[in-house]
């Protein structure tokens, strides 16, 4: 089937603008319907002009993208857009082809006035300086097969061989190598596979790199210098953003993950997912975990959906967010880890009949002592109806969940008011994760009502818990995937 071929753009005397972030499938939407309507827009990136960033949502009270303006009529988002009346619409289309540019019209950037932003200084990493050994040692032949307790370890190593292989390879003394043998495991090249292993004894070991087949991120040396998590976490974040931008669909609705897959930015993308082989989190602060692995698991989505193709089915979903998992600091995280076990202080997930992780699982440091809410409206999981994808500081991290939260809530698919029926309609999310919110009705709608944005949508709310006797049901969940066919 071939494409609709976009219309021929029409001459106006005034300007649309649109107000926008890089990456974000509403502003793709939207600018995608004034082009199908043959409308030229004037574009903004408020992140790129922060002054006016603070201008626009001053003007509008809202903190979402995109924010879109006939000359100096605010229309509000994609979907106030989308649920225009014909007639409104027009009504805006005649305004700026006949009417020019007014004075009091929103900003836009003066040409040459917006400095290009200083690149952010990126924590400089380094090739460790034990990557060739572990290299060589690959290539020893000392990795092989070994029984223990009545089972088959495959790609395995005895202590004993590592040190002799040491003492003959680098030209060392015993103690030495025991002590370098120490380094590789604190640098996180090789794991014991027992809690009292010995260095020097027949005790098994693995390479960090082999101890999961079926982790993304494994079957190669992470070679470079581990860096802290925050700071591997701010570089992913700029380069996930710019995979979106460059592999969204014009219309905003999927993701190209078979183009993206060819491309040398997934190239990049797959070099900094290994490094997460030996990445620290184990002194992460609260925040430094929250941006860290939303944007962790979002990319592992991205980085699933690549290679085991999109899940179609409630099995195939099921087996992908099980088994999708990336290899960090020597550990495995699934998504259902990284959510349930880390994200959610290790609570049991949807059909799960344990938590994530048991007692004494070194996996447990990274989980958050508790469980913040608003991480359901950060996480995409590949699918029409999760929050759209978005990234993640460290330092902003709290106030980049609000906002994903209120933009949620003011959608049609996060929640929808009907005074009249005295009914409240969300999404399924609030169902599956109703201990998060609360537990009960009355908790999970106060949640809602406290952050919702001030609104119309929050006043009717208001009105409803005011009188009692809400009806609470829950819209459908679009589980069709963002993949494009």
């Amino acid at each position: 089937m071939e494409a609709e071929k976009p219309a021929e753009m029409q001459e106006i005397k005034g300007r649309i603008t649109i107000y926008t972030v890089t990456g974000c499938l509403h502003c793709f939407r939207a600018k995608a319907r004034l082009i199908n309507m043959g409308l030229p827009y004037t574009e903004v990136n408020i992140k790129a002009n922060p002054e006016i960033r603070k201008y626009v949502m001053e003007l509008t009270g809202r903190f979402t993208v995109p924010q879109l303006f006939f000359n100096n009529i605010f229309v509000g988002g994609n979907d106030d857009f989308e649920n225009m009346s014909e007639d409104e619409l027009n009504k805006l289309i005649n305004m700026v082809k006949n009417e020019p540019v007014p004075a009091d019209a929103p900003p836009i950037p003066e040409p040459g006035a917006v400095k290009e932003e200083a690149p952010k200084e990126e924590p400089k990493i380094e090739r460790d300086e034990y990557a060739d050994l572990i290299v060589e040692f690959k290539e020893s032949g000392n990795i092989g097969n070994h029984w223990s307790c009545l089972k088959v370890h495959h790609n395995t190593f005895t202590g004993k061989k590592l040190i002799s292989w040491l003492i003959s390879n680098r030209n060392i003394d015993k103690p030495a190598a025991i002590a370098m043998a120490k380094v590789l495991i604190s640098r996180k090249f090789l794991n014991p596979l027992s809690e009292n292993a010995m260095e020097d004894s027949d005790s098994l070991f693995r390479l960090v790199e082999h101890d999961s087949a079926s982790a993304l991120n494994t079957g190669a040396t992470a070679e470079l210098r581990a860096v802290s998590a925050s700071g591997h976490s701010e570089i992913m974040r700029e380069l996930i953003l710019k995979l979106f931008a460059e592999y969204i669909t014009p219309d905003g609705k999927y993701v190209d993950y078979k183009a993206m897959a060819t491309s040398p930015m997934f190239e990049e993308f797959r070099v900094l997912a290994l490094q997460l082989q030996r990445l620290k989190f184990d002194d992460l602060d609260r925040k430094a975990k929250l941006a860290f692995f939303i944007n962790t698991y979002n990319a592992l989505v991205i980085h699933g959906n690549i290679v085991y193709n999109a899940p179609r089915t409630l099995w195939q979903r099921y087996k992908f967010f099980n088994t999708a998992s990336y290899l960090i600091g020597g550990e495995i995280f699934s998504l259902h880890d990284i959510e349930n076990g880390v994200l959610r202080a290790n609570r049991k997930g949807i059909a799960q009949l344990s938590k994530p992780f048991a007692k004494g699982d070194p996996r447990l440091k990274a989980a958050v002592d508790e469980v913040e809410p608003m991480i359901h409206f950060g996480l995409n999981c590949g699918v029409q109806s999760c929050p759209p994808i978005k990234t993640y500081s460290a330092k902003e991290i709290d106030e980049q969940l609000k906002i994903a939260t209120e933009a949620f809530l003011d959608g049609n698919d996060g929640c929808n008011i009907d005074v009249a029926k005295k009914e409240v309609r969300l999404s399924q999310l609030f169902k599956w994760y109703r201990v998060d919110f609360g537990g009960t009705d009355e908790k999970l709608l106060k949640w809602v009502f406290d952050h919702l944005r001030d609104s119309p949508k929050k006043t009717a709310l208001k009105e409803l818990m005011d009188k009692g006797n809400i009806k609470l049901t829950y819209l459908p969940y679009d589980w069709s995937t963002n993949a494009k066919d």
